[in-house]
């Protein structure tokens, strides 16, 4: 496994997530968390599995946590867009869903400001470190879930959309405790796009 490039500068998500943040999140934490995985699978049945596949498979404890943790991260810094234009208080919104995934959250939560009401809610309510997910079954129904730690929807044999960090280290430099605050500004740069892709693929 390698660690995966940004596709985009390292302070090209500023002001939602700081340089400082990204630098230590992707180049440090992440980059841990591959060394270590590589480290667990070499010699294994699992030093030639895709990642998907380790995560699904692997046995609860480091191997998965790890192998969990790679994917999580490479979600996450994935589905983020940076700002093509700055308009009015120097913050851009990035345009919301569109196609089948649009049709979907408006099915099931009415609005898209309710679906985000809720995605926060979940994010806020996790007690200790994990993720909150978008994802989505067989069928297309969507869910919001709370993932502890390593957990993800591929563990549970669910297609994983889109992903807000909520570990300290995600946010803490620039956000401090104010977890709620990082979960509503992430918003600004969720690319929609991919998190479409990821549904209909």
């Amino acid at each position: 496994m390698k660690l995966i490039e940004l596709p985009y500068a390292i302070d090209a998500l500023e002001p939602v997530i700081s340089a400082q943040t990204l630098s230590f999140h992707h180049g440090k934490h992440l980059q841990t968390y591959v060394d270590n995985l590589n480290k667990l699978i070499a010699g294994t049945e699992y030093e030639t599995m895709p990642l998907e596949q380790i995560v699904s498979k692997a046995p609860a404890g480091p191997l998965f946590n790890n192998a969990g943790q790679v994917l999580n991260h490479n979600m996450y810094f994935t589905q983020f867009k940076t700002h093509d234009q700055v308009v009015g208080d120097n913050k851009a919104v990035m345009p919301g869903p569109t196609g089948h995934l649009k049709v979907q959250i408006e099915k099931q939560w009415g609005t898209l400001d309710a679906f985000k009401a809720e995605f926060e809610a979940k994010g806020v309510g996790l007690f200790g470190s994990g993720w909150v997910w978008l994802q989505s079954d067989a069928a297309g129904e969507l869910s919001i879930a709370q993932y502890a730690n390593a957990d993800n929807p591929v563990a549970h044999g669910l297609k994983p959309l889109l992903t807000f960090d909520v570990w300290e280290h995600a946010y803490y430099l620039d956000y401090q405790n104010r977890r709620a605050a990082q979960l509503k500004e992430l918003w600004n740069i969720v690319d929609w796009k991919v998190v479409e892709n990821r549904y209909t693929a």
